[in-house]
């Protein structure tokens, strides 16, 4: 059992260790083993958190969807227009290339939302092992669900409040915001697949064009 006082510390350790274990191993090649390695704690120090691998999974999962939320969360403002919002949610769900590769996964709010991180190329990562499996497993597909219900009503309200300032054009919020969203997964497969436009570009302008087209001015 871990000293009383480090249980938010130790189990912040264990699920970045986790998303860190899948991003080089994989979901099947992720062990409680491995990643009592990389937290460097006891195989008993994860069992206590999390009872089996499946539990885990599913809870770093949930750490890995929430961790792009708050992140967006934390820089939107009150006072930003509607198209400055939507830029802030494309920033970090769709975000532009960086090199990153010398940071190490974090998605603890522990030290402050400024210290949250995840690579680019662990998110890809993350993302093709997550979705792939989520695809056969209903518990992650629930995971899945609850995240992007949640996104897809936040993604509207700025559409709804776009069209309440006229700073944009929205005949339906919640189908706009299901587009996005919708475009933003799949151009999230095809960077993964390493499927480019034709124009060599970055598949993000595709989501900027489709925005642009409600914005007014």
């Amino acid at each position: 059992m871990p000293k009383v006082g480090m249980e938010p510390k130790r189990r912040a350790d264990v699920i970045n260790a986790t998303l860190a274990c899948i991003s080089i191993h994989g979901i099947d090649g992720m062990t409680l083993d491995k990643v009592a390695e990389y937290a460097d704690c006891s195989k008993g120090v994860v069992t206590y958190y999390f009872k089996n691998k499946d539990n885990l999974t599913i809870e770093a999962f949930k750490s890995f969807m929430a961790y792009y939320g708050l992140k967006i969360e934390s820089e939107i403002d009150p006072t930003m227009k509607a198209r400055e919002m939507i830029d802030v949610t494309l920033k970090h769900i769709l975000p532009r290339y960086r090199d990153d590769t010398e940071q190490r996964i974090n998605v603890s709010l522990l030290d402050g939302i400024e210290k949250m991180v995840i690579p680019l190329e662990d998110q890809a990562r993350l993302f093709l092992q997550f979705f792939s499996k989520a695809v056969l497993d209903p518990n992650l597909q629930e995971v899945v669900s609850k995240s992007y219900l949640a996104d897809l009503e936040g993604i509207a309200k700025i559409f709804d409040y776009g069209n309440r300032t006229g700073q944009m054009s929205v005949e339906d919020s919640q189908s706009a915001a299901y587009g996005l969203l919708a475009m933003v997964v799949g151009l999230s497969f095809f960077r993964v697949a390493n499927i480019p436009p034709r124009n060599g570009d970055d598949n993000r302008y595709i989501c900027e064009d489709y925005v642009s087209r409600f914005t007014n001015g």
